[in-house]
């Protein structure tokens, strides 16, 4: 009988389908889905269970901010802890974007946190031991509603974090411009360079001086020294160039602060963040002296936070305090002098192994806008070259970045060297889209000088080595940048003067 029964009704169900297929495929269709929606909410509640009672987990906020190329599943998985990522230039992600004037109407406040990060622990008796560690800024993590219940003492900011988060224009200053040391593992550590330079236009664009504080060699041993170079440059003739060299007890310089002295030159911070400049140099073919006294002001927000680039045993690092400055003062050769007021000016700061290593650069303002770009190129880099950058700034700090992967020249000027001609460029362009966002900047040179560095110039820190570079001829030029392209939906147009550099 029970056999009987289950035949009948396999019949039934068989009968029912093949005379209505559709009705039972979409029946079927139906009874899938909704098994399907079942399973995914369970999995969901499952996955919301494990975030719940994940540790390493940071909590708190609308927004996370993770590194680029981390996936959201890490965070459920545990790896979090054992990647130990921490953002790149956090810092900088933390004034100039999050917290930046740009974003005030959409955050209230932009909490740093490090959650589970390995340490290691070593005790008076020197046992080490592994522990994990949790970082963050009180105040904001408390604003942001994330602060967990202190059951015990208090929890507040003390003088590092709040350094972090909004130091003094002169604390910005030490920690974005302080001198470096080679790493460990560098190779031909005395070609090691490090230097401030400024570079300040006369109003009607005529004249304009470079102005470099040097210190040069393996600053870990004895063999190294400082150098003031200073080249006065007037649009259509030979550049003046001024040097006064100096042996390494007559050097200043700290990995704590930017100040440093040369001999009898000197950079200091003012503690309004402000640069004080003074130098004092000789010119080699006149013996003419040179006295440079300014005030360097650098504008608000308007700043290159700063990056180290590193391959293999190759390192190299900038900075930009100052993309947009003025400078006030005067630059006196013998009984001349010429005299600056909020003139245009720009500072930078370089440090690294510069064997072999050539560069594009420029920097240059455009209307309301200050654009940054450049590209490193180590001696050893085989087949292409990176993508260059270009960092774009207005009045309110950091606007865009864009990764042009070339720089078109066109090499149409001529120069005089003591090889002869040198065709070095008249115009150049660099062309970059970046999702809805585009950028055309366009170069108009009307000065260049070349330096030839075979002669193992002392700012370069080549040595004899220059003598075998397959372009030794270094590139300074002076011109006109046009911008235009679009940014956030807002058009852009400008232009400006600015001062760019490239080899041959």
């Amino acid at each position: 009988m029970q056999r009987e029964r289950l035949g009948t009704s396999w019949l039934l169900a068989w009968r029912t389908v093949t005379s209505r297929p559709w009705r039972a495929l979409l029946l079927c269709g139906g009874f899938g889905v909704g098994v399907g929606v079942m399973v995914v909410l369970l999995a969901v509640g499952e996955a919301m269970v494990r975030q719940a009672s994940q540790e390493r987990l940071v909590g708190g906020g609308q927004v996370t901010v993770l590194p680029e190329g981390i996936d959201i599943e890490v965070l459920t998985t545990g790896g979090l802890g054992g990647l130990f990522f921490s953002v790149p230039n956090a810092r900088f992600v933390h004034r100039q974007v999050l917290s930046s004037p740009r974003l005030a109407d959409a955050v209230t406040v932009a909490a740093p946190q490090l959650e589970g990060k390995l340490l290691y622990l070593t005790t008076p008796d020197g046992v080490e031991h592994p522990v994990r560690a949790t970082g963050e800024v009180p105040s904001a993590t408390r604003t942001l509603g994330a602060m967990p219940e202190i059951a015990q003492g208090a929890w507040d900011d003390d003088a590092g974090d709040r350094r972090w988060t909004a130091p003094t224009l002169a604390e910005l200053r030490h920690d974005v411009d302080h001198f470096h040391r080679p790493n460990d593992g560098l190779a031909n550590a005395d070609s090691w360079g490090e230097w401030h330079y400024f570079n300040v236009l006369s109003p009607d664009a005529s004249r304009w001086a470079f102005i470099t504080f040097l210190v040069g060699g393996d600053v870990r041993g004895d063999r190294w020294g400082g150098q003031l170079l200073v080249t006065l440059h007037e649009r259509g003739k030979a550049p003046r160039r001024f040097v006064t060299n100096v042996t390494r007890d007559r050097v200043r310089f700290s990995r704590r602060d930017a100040d440093v002295r040369i001999g009898e030159g000197s950079v200091t911070v003012l503690p309004d963040g402000r640069y004080a400049v003074q130098s004092v140099a000789r010119e080699a073919s006149s013996g003419a002296t040179l006295a440079v006294d300014l005030v360097v002001s650098p504008a608000p927000r308007v700043e290159f936070p700063g990056a180290t680039l590193a391959s293999g045993d190759f390192a190299s690092g900038y900075a930009v305090p100052a993309l947009r400055a003025t400078a006030t003062g005067r630059i006196c050769v013998a009984s001349r002098c010429d005299e600056y007021v909020d003139a245009q000016a720009y500072h930078d700061h370089n440090w690294g192994g510069w064997r072999g290593v050539t560069w594009e650069w420029g920097a240059t303002r455009a209307g309301e806008y200050t654009l940054l770009y450049g590209r490193v190129t180590p001696e050893d880099t085989a087949g292409g070259t990176s993508p260059l950058f270009v960092y774009v700034t207005d009045a309110r700090g950091f606007l865009a970045l864009f990764r042009p992967k070339v720089i078109r020249y066109d090499d149409a000027r001529v120069v005089q060297t003591a090889d002869g001609p040198l065709a070095v460029p008249a115009t150049a362009t660099l062309f970059d889209v970046r999702g809805a966002d585009t950028l055309r900047v366009q170069l108009r040179v009307d000065d260049a000088v070349a330096t030839d560095t075979r002669q193992g110039l002392a700012e370069r820190g080549e040595g004899d080595y220059a003598r075998g570079l397959a372009r030794p001829w270094f590139v300074q030029m002076a011109g006109e940048a046009r911008i235009s392209g679009r940014i956030r939906g807002k058009a852009l147009d400008g232009r400006g003067r600015g001062f760019f550099e490239t080899y041959r």
